[in-house]
This record gives C-alpha cells, structure tokens and sequence, in this order.
C-alpha cells in the first residue's frame, strides 16, 4: 500500500509528552500520569499511520478518550480539521479545554454521543482513527466508517468481550476446532476469529485491509492495529463476502 503523503518529521515519543503535557496539563509543577507516558508510545505509532492521508484532511478521532491521538495531530501533522466523538461528559469538556491550546489554527470540534449515534459523524471524511476502542465500539467505528464513507480508517481494538458481536460465534467456532477447554487458549484463538471477522467485514465493504503491530508488545498488549483504505475492488469485495458468510455459517 503506498502512502498518499508522509509527513518529514514526526515527533518522538518524548516530544508527544511535552505536547500532551502542554495540553492537558494546566497546574504549575505536575507531571504526567505513568499511564500517560506509556501511552505517548501509542500516540507515535498512530502518528505514523495518520502521517498517510492527504495534507489538509478531515480527520475524526472516535472513541476518543481524551483524543489525545486527534489532537497531537492537529498539533503536529497537516490536517485540515479534526472532529472529536466521545460520549463520556468529562472526557468531553477535558478534550474542549485541550484544543483551547493547540498551537495551530486547526478547527476542532468535539461531539458528545455514542459511535453508534448517526449524529455524532461528519460525512465523507478523509481519515477515522480509533485508539483503543473497547469491545464492540471498534465494531460500531466499523460500521460507522463504512457508512460515512472514510477513505481511511485506522482502529486500534481493545478487549474482546461479550459486547462485541462476533464474540459468541468466535468463542463456538473455537470449540468446535476441538480447541482445549483451557481459557487462555480459546481467548486467543477467539480473539484472532474476531479480528479475522472485522478484517473481513471492512475487505467486504470495500477496504483493502492490512493487519499489523503499530507499536511493540511491551507498550500494550493491545497493539494490533487495522489499516484500512477504501479503494471498491470488485473481486476484493466479492472474495472478502463469501469467506465472511462461512465464517458466518451461512
């Protein structure tokens, strides 16, 4: 897959700290959390995928948290705006207070509400980013970039519980591979059918989807990530939709 754009630099993982710190952090003398650090790591990783879409983009962080990963790129990279969904209400006035100090002229709008509410989207944006979306909202960012019609999506899932609607299937087809009734063994067998339905489901609705690690092991063990670039082959679409009705059983 070939980048549309690259950016020269982006900044380490200590210069996304200065920047999250600058942003978030507005008390003289306090530091970041130790779970912040770690995750400005995370925050570099997705930088390097976003640094693909096309300079001024419109980009949308869903599932945001503290859209830590939308606003380093609003700081950093050369999107053009940026539209921040969350439905949790501190998280949103903490996102609302971070953009005041952007150093850059971005436009940022941040949306309270669910993934899953129609509402809360832009049509037709350039980029969906999605670090750490629990369970099933990485299926409801799923459905709500094909919907919107995104020309990227980059997601990052995070846990594999009973919310996400593959689950039950995954967890059977498990069992009936004659996996051992040993809980670690069938979680990750049943985490890799959930991904597999999730690549699947993007490949059949028209994304050419690559599966890889966007940041080490030892950062998270939640650093699988899926890089999706909708380009409508046909026989991609068609290959993608009969491998997904089996996994289906159907």
């Amino acid at each position: 897959m070939v980048p549309e754009t690259r950016t020269a630099t982006l900044p380490s993982a200590a210069e996304i700290g200065e920047i999250l710190h600058r942003l978030f952090i507005v008390r003289a003398g306090t530091t970041l959390r130790k779970e912040d650090v770690q995750k400005t790591h995370e925050v570099a990783g997705m930088l390097r995928e976003l640094s693909r879409v096309r300079r001024d983009a419109a980009l949308v962080d869903a599932a945001a948290g503290k859209a830590s990963v939308g606003l380093v790129a609003a700081e950093v990279l050369p999107i053009g705006s940026l539209v921040v969904i969350e439905r949790a209400p501190d998280r949103v006035a903490a996102c609302r207070d971070a953009a005041t100090r952007l150093s850059r002229a971005v436009p940022v709008e941040v949306r309270q509400g669910d993934v899953a509410d129609h509402l809360a989207w832009p049509d037709r944006p350039d980029a969906v980013v999605a670090l750490h979306a629990c369970g099933g909202a990485s299926d409801r960012v799923i459905d709500q970039a094909v919907r919107v019609g995104t020309r990227w999506l980059f997601l990052s899932p995070c846990c594999h519980g009973a919310s996400v609607p593959f689950h039950a299937r995954a967890l059977a087809i498990a069992g009936g591979l004659g996996c051992p009734d040993v809980a670690t063994l069938r979680w990750r067998l049943a985490t890799a059918l959930i991904e597999t339905e999730r690549t699947l489901r993007l490949e059949a609705a028209g994304f050419e989807t690559e599966v890889h690690e966007f940041v080490g092991a030892t950062v998270t063990p939640h650093n699988l990530l899926l890089r999706a670039r909708r380009t409508m082959q046909e026989k991609r679409m068609r290959d993608a939709a009969e491998k997904l009705a089996r996994l289906h059983g159907r």
